[in-house]
């Protein structure tokens, strides 16, 4: 019974994670092209590419990204470890 309801938190983070992971990046993709479509003279073509893959996939998001997911793994295993760890395993 436990197995059932531990892989069902599996997929249902999962899901969520990937969810909001999508969004995030779907958000920050439409937020840069409206940059880009307002204002096309400012930046050139290399800095805006740069921009893109350093704001959506740079250090400071992974490092938040992994905090996040390690913490969300920890919630959801929790139990599972207590369990084994009174069964001294």
């Amino acid at each position: 019974m436990m197995m059932i309801s531990i892989l069902a938190q599996e997929r249902l983070l999962g899901a969520a994670l990937g969810s909001a992971l999508t969004g995030f990046v779907v958000l920050e993709q439409r937020k840069r092209i409206k940059q880009s479509v307002a204002d096309p003279k400012s930046q050139s073509q290399s800095q805006s590419q740069s921009q893109m893959r350093d704001g959506i996939f740079g250090k400071k998001y992974r490092m938040e990204f992994a905090s996040l997911w390690n913490k969300a793994v920890d919630q959801t295993f929790e139990p599972a470890i207590e369990y084994l760890s009174s069964r001294k395993w």
